[in-house]
């Protein structure tokens, strides 16, 4: 198992974004773990929290409701969800992300898959009551955020909800930072897609001592 080098991991994410190739380094990531999802850095190893909070305090029930993961990593949240009653899909673009979640969860019932946001598969489209992102934006640069946003909005279902989870900061700070939190202006351009902000959390290191934070959620 690679030891993680967070010098080294920034090289990398760059030169595959000089070369256009935004994507290309996130099945290494899980690859270094050689099987053990334990050793992926990112992950946290239970769901986001502010997630869960989510779950307990909205106003409608979960069950028979279907929701899809963007870019689940090691399935934490994706499983979160399913306790909730949700018939859940969950996708990421690493092969080897998806091996580690099936391995990891057994007797899952999410229907765990190898798929690109930004070549989907056609049934998907507005076919998701929720759709739950965190921290897949703010790894990408440039065009390709906002063309990721796009792709999300576009899994809601009618009166579908959207989850953002991210880093934030304020804007015009941490530009050259990887990965680059979403400003507010940013995050804000979900309610430009048309949603309507459901609910809106920043929550600074005060709170969260690792890296402040917003979570929201949209209505289609």
């Amino acid at each position: 198992m690679k030891e993680f080098d967070p010098i080294a991991y920034k090289k990398m994410v760059k030169s595959h974004q000089d070369e256009d190739k935004p994507t290309g380094w996130f099945d290494s990531i899980y690859t270094d773990a050689q099987g053990d999802h334990r050793a992926v850095f990112w992950a946290d190893l239970e769901p986001n929290p502010y997630f869960l909070k989510w779950l307990k305090t909205c106003a409608f029930k979960h069950a028979g409701r279907k929701a899809i993961v963007i870019g689940c990593g090691v399935g934490d949240d994706a499983e979160a969800l399913s306790e909730a009653g949700y018939e859940v899909t969950a996708f990421d673009i690493s092969p080897e992300a998806i091996r580690l979640c099936k391995n990891r969860y057994l007797a899952t019932t999410v229907n765990y898959l190898v798929a690109d946001l930004f070549d989907y598969p056609s049934q998907w489209a507005e076919n998701f009551e929720i759709v739950y992102e965190c921290n897949t934006i703010q790894v990408l640069p440039g065009k390709y955020r906002i063309q990721a946003r796009d792709a999300m909005v576009s899994l809601l279902a009618p009166q579908g909800y959207i989850l953002v989870s991210c880093r934030s900061r304020l804007k015009g700070e941490q530009e050259d930072d990887i990965p680059l939190p979403l400003d507010k202006e940013e995050i804000d351009g979900f309610i430009q897609c048309g949603l309507i902000e459901d609910s809106f959390e920043a929550y600074d290191d005060t709170q969260d001592p690792s890296f402040p934070h917003f979570f929201a959620s949209y209505k289609k």
